[in-house]
């Protein structure tokens, strides 16, 4: 590949007259350039060398005569396609850089060697090129690449691609003739009417209204809605083995049916029933798991395996009673938050085991779920789509109570039950009884025994019962135990737990009332301190007087004006006074709006605005934005100096802390008051309690 690039001035001038160039300058530009034209015009007079600049690759300066410096000017026209090909060469790669460059480098390289004639490029005479004899050497001899370049790989990457997925033929492609498939779908493709399939799937009333439409036509289009719309290919086998018809197009959500000529059979058609047959182990395991629990859903809506219609089986069964249950030893029944999240990663890749569409009524999915439960730790149920009146609470409520099971998730769509630390099987459980029955026999031998002693022993001493007999470890001393210490009834251990929990909350709640109050009492001296900074001005007796017609004038002035100032939370502050100030300079009504709910307080607002402005409050109208208060400036207005303004009010920083303080000691007061009155009720309930106790001792 290196070869191709040494090749000989004599072979290939064009070859040096375009190296020389600069990468950036472009070729046919260069050719014009003055740098040769020296040699043009005294071509015969000197046979001295002259140094012609080099090409980037080369490592030193090129000695050439001046005849064989070829005139870019008579360039023949074959020439265009070579000169294009060592153009590829020498021009810069832009926008790229590294592995990229040097592919693209490669491939020119490549090119150039197909382009030009083995004969041509054979090299005649390295002497040329006495500069390049350590590269020639390298040549020669193997370098340390092994006669490659560093990026060619001596074999190929291996890269693990996606099997693209068979197209599997369907039933149409296999018994319609090309001809006549090809004609139906041409027909399927301009249909523009459909027969909606909801969410309750492929009903009878869906296959009516096909069957109906395939008396006057012979397709019929179906148009899928959730959840049948996300698996196609389910709703294919559903459509024909509900139908007996055949699909002859799919569309995203559409399916066209074929309703099958005079000389389509039943026998080519599939049967009534849907054949569960999996072909991969985790269909087939799943399918083994779900055998003998019930009949299976042929609607499903999801891969295989089909799982358990809970509908069909009985609402009530003979003899059910909830599993027993035992915890084993040094264990918690309860689930902490590691092992309910291990246990809701572990359902997420189990199948759907059940689908349900009822509320009341589970007996016989209770006791296929324990049945489940002695292979699966973990039963899933699906709900049906479409199903009325469906409560996924009462379903999921029920079923705790008949299995006694962990609810670990429950949503509008699934319910996953889990069997609990402390499930026992039927046969374990018959074990566990029978051990216990024994145990029992046992026991009652052994003290039938040490009485029989005991009645020898009062034979043998004359009939004079031994005073001191002892009774520890025996099965009396534990039944005097329990005639002593369980004489307690139900109802008194029920009243003192009532009553201790009584006075836990009564306490805890006092704690937290005391809490409170400490804290009003300091929100109560931090507004005490905002307070005293702020000294509201009295209201200037001597006001100007207006009549009615004057007074109705500014008012309808006031409301039709655009410009307000609104009055925020931090009340009647310098702020407010400014830009009321600032109002009353370009006119004489000053629009204020304040979001305040109550009237009196609104009504105190506007005596305070009245009373630190000197101005004359107008009216105070309730608008959609809230209340406006409307103040004129009087007829001898004068806009006081800055510092002379508002000096009694609080600052803006000042008055938002007061706001958030009256805020504050408010909230507080109100949360104080509630525990108060839960403490009252504490100490009644507590006071009933004691009596109905002392009633009943």
């Amino acid at each position: 590949m290196l070869t191709s690039l040494f090749l000989s001035a004599r072979a290939y001038p064009s070859l040096i007259t375009n190296s020389s160039l600069n990468p950036n300058q472009n070729p046919s530009n260069a050719a014009k350039s003055p740098q040769f034209d020296q040699f043009r015009e005294n071509r015969g007079l000197s046979d001295a060398t002259i140094k012609v600049p080099t090409a980037p690759w080369m490592k030193g300066p090129l000695l050439l005569r001046p005849n064989e410096i070829v005139d870019t000017e008579k360039r023949n026209k074959p020439r265009k396609v070579e000169e294009k090909t060592f153009k590829a060469l020498n021009r810069r790669e832009s926008g790229v850089r590294g592995k990229k460059a040097m592919k693209k480098i490669v491939r020119n390289v490549e090119k150039l060697d197909e382009n030009s004639d083995s004969e041509e490029t054979q090299i005649d005479d390295l002497s040329e090129f006495e500069y390049l004899g350590r590269i020639s050497e390298k040549i020669e001899s193997k370098d340390r690449f092994g006669g490659k370049m560093p990026w060619d790989r001596k074999e190929e990457r291996f890269v693990l691609r996606r099997m693209k997925k068979e197209r599997v033929p369907t039933t149409a492609e296999l018994i319609l003739d090309e001809g006549l498939l090809n004609r139906l779908r041409r027909e399927a493709s301009k249909m523009r009417k459909w027969v909606n399939v909801r969410k309750a799937g492929v009903t009878e009333t869906v296959v009516n209204e096909i069957r109906l439409i395939w008396k006057l036509k012979e397709l019929a289009m179906v148009r899928f809605d959730v959840p049948l719309c996300r698996n196609m290919e389910r709703a294919q086998e559903i459509i024909e083995m509900k139908t007996g018809g055949l699909v002859v197009l799919s569309k995203k959500e559409f399916l066209v049916v074929y309703r099958g000529g005079p000389s389509y059979s039943s026998e080519e058609t599939r049967s009534g029933q849907d054949e569960i047959s999996s072909s991969s182990l985790y269909e087939r395991e799943a399918d083994r798991l779900l055998d003998g629990l019930g009949p299976r859903y042929m609607d499903w809506w999801m891969r295989r395996p089909f799982p358990v219609d809970a509908d069909l089986l009985p609402e009530v069964v003979n003899g059910y009673r909830t599993p027993s249950r035992r915890c084993p030893p040094n264990t918690r029944a309860k689930l902490s938050d590691e092992e309910l999240t291990y246990l809701r990663n572990i359902a997420q890749a189990l199948p759907f085991h059940f689908v349900l569409g009822r509320n009341h009524g589970l007996q016989g999915l209770a006791s296929a779920i324990v049945k489940l439960w002695e292979k699966c730790i973990i039963a899933k149920i699906a709900i049906k789509w479409g199903a009325l009146n469906t409560n996924n609470e009462e379903m999921a409520d029920e079923l705790k109570h008949l299995t006694g099971g962990v609810l670990i998730l429950r949503n509008k769509y699934l319910i996953i039950l889990y069997r609990g630390k402390d499930f026992l099987s039927d046969e374990v459980a018959d074990l566990v009884d029978d051990r216990e029955r024994l145990l029992r026999g046992y026991q009652h031998f052994e003290e039938n025994k040490r009485e029989s002693d005991i009645e020898i022993l009062e034979v043998v001493t004359n009939g004079k019962q031994l005073k001191e007999t002892s009774k520890s470890g025996t099965l009396l001393e534990f039944q005097e135990l329990q005639r002593k210490f369980g004489e307690k009834e139900t109802r008194n251990l029920e009243t003192e737990a009532e009553k201790a929990r009584l006075e836990k909350e009564l306490k805890s709640q006092e704690h937290k009332l005391s809490i409170l109050k400490s804290k009003i009492e300091k929100s109560t001296m931090e507004l005490f301190k905002l307070n005293t900074l702020w000294k509201p001005s009295e209201r200037d007796d001597d006001i100007e007087i207006f009549t009615n017609e004057e007074r109705e004038c500014l008012r309808r002035i006031g409301l039709k004006m655009s410009s307000s100032l609104v009055l925020g939370r931090r009340g009647v502050f310098v702020g407010i006074m400014e830009g009321l100030h600032q109002h009353w300079k370009h006119r004489e009504v000053a629009k204020v709006i304040t979001m305040q709910k109550i009237f009196s307080r609104v009504v105190y607002t506007a005596k305070s605005l009245e009373a630190e402005s000197n101005g004359v409050l107008i009216s105070i109208e309730k608008l959609k934005e809230g209340h406006a208060i409307l103040i004129y400036r009087g007829k001898n207005y004068k806009r006081p100096s800055s510092k002379l303004m508002a000096q009694n009010l609080l600052t803006k920083r000042k008055a938002l802390q007061r706001s958030v303080a009256m805020q504050r000691l408010g909230s507080l007061k109100f949360f104080a008051y509630q525990r108060e009155r839960a403490i009252e009720d504490l100490k009644v309930s507590l006071v009933n309690l004691q009596d109905s106790a002392s009633e009943l001792s």
